[in-house]
């Protein structure tokens, strides 16, 4: 698909924030419970389930939505104590996050109204009497963003994106499962090795794991090339996913490239719309790869995924050189970019194109509640139905969060590889 160069000289630079739909504060029945003559210590030995955050009915009697509270046991220092959800919680107005205080005792709480099928990662950001006398109010909220935290009352956390301490997680009842990412006893394991590729076309090396498919008689096998592979392989594990889904069936015997993101800055110049990451990927990373495993050259089979500017650059790669890329899986793409006079290049590249239907199948999804990424990937899926091109779009109830990644790239894998 001829499409006009990206801009060129690009420096990182996020899009401007709009407001998100206001958090839907809730009031807790548990915290009602309490009376005006609470018993703080018999309150957190009868915590419920023993962990936090509680689950709670919907007052209003929905079955499908559920009230979530926060909790934290304060001390004589204790001052403020603010909640961060992953996207629930407006930049501009964080104050509307803080916990209150139950006067008299030691619990700091805070509950908002979401569906059951949610989940995101969240900390706890406190204020121990270490802040700066004399903040309030919007800017108190802004500093303590700063002094996020595990919840010690949550035994569930997860791995962070950049290292550093893991965060903690929300689940409710209804959230899609994420069995498949969990060891089984029989179930065969596929190899994974490591590797330091060094690319003439970038100028620079970087470590490319690679998982191969348990087995010995394999030949013209799919591949998989999946973006910040240091995060996939080890820290979250996608081979376990990988050995789960090829003993079940649900996708074939393939091979999984992981190239590893270069920190920051190299990831915001090589992801947006860059031509000549797109010319490693294809001129330089699958033909080593084939010198080394039987896979595949047949475009229908081979799969890019990423997520953020990684979905930005799976998309793209694929309009670029759909012959042989003929599966994008761009999980909360960042197709805002670059973020001024050709904002949303690609969708704008895509829909003022005349050219024929690319032989492509895009898998998209995006979180609800992330509005800076939510109306630019519903603008690309537009633009892409508008030309007739082979398109899955959803929108699951969470934000941009590896923790709802992991199920995204297990159901778009599924769609795009189970049928070969």
């Amino acid at each position: 698909m001829p499409v006009s160069a990206p801009p060129t000289g690009t420096v990182k630079r996020p899009p401007p924030i709009p407001r998100p739909a206001p958090v839907e504060r809730a009031a807790s029945p548990l915290i009602a419970s309490l009376g005006p003559r609470p018993d703080a210590a018999g309150f957190w030995r009868s915590l419920p389930g023993g962990s936090t955050p509680v689950i709670e009915a919907d007052p209003a009697g929905s079955a499908d939505h559920a009230v979530v509270t926060f909790l934290w046991r304060g001390s004589a220092a204790t001052r403020a104590v603010l909640v961060l959800p992953n996207k629930v919680a407006d930049p501009r107005a964080l104050e509307r996050n803080l916990m209150d205080r139950v006067p008299g005792t030691d619990i700091w709480h805070w509950s908002v109204r979401m569906r059951r099928d949610w989940r995101a990662t969240y900390t706890l950001c406190v204020d121990e009497g270490q802040g700066t006398a004399g903040l309030e109010g919007a800017e108190h909220a802004a500093w303590l963003r700063g002094q996020g935290r595990r919840d010690p009352l949550n035994p569930r956390s997860f791995p962070p994106r950049w290292g550093g301490e893991p965060v903690s997680v929300v689940e409710l009842p209804g959230a899609p499962a994420q069995s498949d990412w969990l060891p089984r006893p029989g179930v065969p394991a596929g190899t994974v090795s490591t590797h330091t590729f060094a690319s003439r076309v970038l100028g620079n090396e970087r470590r490319v794991r690679a998982y191969a498919p348990p087995g010995e008689d394999h030949r013209d096998l799919p591949v998989l090339v999946l973006f910040d592979g240091e995060m996939w392989q080890p820290g979250l594990g996608v081979a376990t996913l990988l050995d789960n889904l090829i003993a079940d069936g649900r996708i074939p015997p393939l091979v999984a490239l992981l190239p590893e993101s270069l920190g920051s800055d190299a990831r915001w110049a090589e992801l947006t719309c860059n031509d000549g990451f797109v010319d490693f990927l294809a001129d330089e990373l699958l033909p080593w790869a084939a010198g080394r495993w039987p896979l595949t050259a047949d475009p229908a089979r081979t799969v890019l995924a990423g997520q953020s500017l990684g979905g930005l650059m799976a998309a793209h790669a694929a309009v670029r050189a759909p012959h042989r890329f003929g599966n994008a899986l761009a999980q909360s793409g960042s197709f805002w970019w670059p973020n001024g006079p050709d904002a949303e290049w690609l969708t704008h590249a895509i829909a003022t194109t005349e050219a024929a239907r690319l032989p492509v199948r895009f898998h998209l999804s995006a979180g609800e509640q992330e509005w800076v990424l939510l109306p630019a990937n519903r603008r690309l899926r537009d633009a892409l139905q508008a030309h007739g091109h082979d398109i899955h779009y959803r929108e699951f109830n969470g934000g941009h969060d590896y923790l709802c990644w992991r199920t995204e790239l297990a159901d778009g894998l599924v769609h795009l590889l189970g049928q070969h």
